[in-house]
């Protein structure tokens, strides 16, 4: 099961501190998370559910490096064990 796109933004939006505002529709891949409303928390928050759900662990110091979209879904794919 791959993490896609659509459903980081599921994930996403359903994140506490992200701003209601945040326009995630559209090519969001290469957009840093700081641009469309996320602050570390909201992203240490997306990185829980990811793990919650795909099973792949993503540690606070290689969360806080993933700063787009693109970045967070190579790193998940790239760490997939089949769950």
């Amino acid at each position: 099961m791959e993490l896609t796109l659509a459903d980081l933004r599921r994930i996403m939006r359903g994140c506490a501190g992200a701003d209601e505002s945040a326009d995630l529709d559209g090519d969001i891949a290469q957009v840093p998370f700081a641009d469309l409303g996320y602050d570390s928390l909201a992203v240490l928050e997306t990185t829980s559910r990811i793990e919650k759900e795909y099973g792949v662990r993503i540690p606070d110091e290689v969360a806080a490096d993933l700063d787009r979209p693109a970045a967070l879904l190579e790193y998940v794919n790239g760490n997939l064990t089949g769950v």
